[in-house]
């Protein structure tokens, strides 16, 4: 049943949500307090600016020349989904909750790569660069990111300020207002940093959110 919902999901959310202002858009999915389980598609928004984790397929131009991961100002853009996934080799299950501390995977809907980091230098601020890399059957451990919720919270909820810790670097997920020149609609640089900082605080925004798991 839950896979059969994500897959309907999946598709309104590819052919129904345009990247500009479609009433079709996933946001009246969110609601404050929902928890976060396994096959998630949601969007991350950066607490400080207000921009969207986004990627498409545009390469960067230096540093490891995989796709490249922005911050993206407008709210209905399809490209800035992600769906949330388990680490290989491990049991959870769609619709499983998840726990502060908990290592997941970060998938890209549209591209099917992994959000990834490494120790190439961030095109802007020469932090550590974050991409999309991989796909349905190619990851790593570059893949891998611990989820740490602030405050008194144990279970990703969509209301909880969380951080991302990329487990092979030790970086955080991090933006900030620089801007990509280059790149039309006001993109600014998305990387990774090594100490906890107010700019590598995000929030879980629109999307669709699957049931939790009944146990049985």
């Amino acid at each position: 049943m839950a896979m059969g919902f994500l897959a309907l999901a999946v598709f309104l959310l590819l052919n129904l949500d345009v990247d500009h202002g479609s009433p079709s858009s996933a946001s009246a999915a969110s609601s404050p307090g929902v928890e976060i389980t396994y096959g998630t598609v949601l969007k991350l928004m950066h607490e400080k600016t207000k921009f969207r984790l986004h990627s498409h397929d545009v390469p960067y131009g230096s540093g490891s020349g995989q796709q490249s991961v922005t911050g993206f100002p407008n709210v209905d853009d399809s490209n800035s989904y992600w769906i949330v996934r388990p680490p290989p080799g491990t049991s959870p299950k769609q619709g499983d909750t998840i726990k502060s501390g908990t290592i997941i995977r970060l998938q890209h809907m549209r591209s099917k790569k992994w959000l990834h980091s490494h120790l190439h230098a961030s095109p802007i601020s020469g932090n550590l660069e974050i991409s999309c890399f991989g796909g349905e059957t190619e990851s790593d451990t570059g893949d891998h990111w611990r989820l740490l919720i602030e405050g008194s919270g144990k279970i990703w909820k969509q209301d909880q300020r969380i951080r991302l810790q990329h487990v092979d670097t030790g970086g955080f997920l991090h933006s900030h207002d620089k801007k990509y020149t280059r790149i039309a609609g006001g993109q600014q640089e998305v990387c990774g940093v090594r100490e906890k900082r107010p700019d590598n605080v995000w929030l879980a925004a629109e999307g669709i959110y699957l049931p939790v798991t009944e146990t049985k």
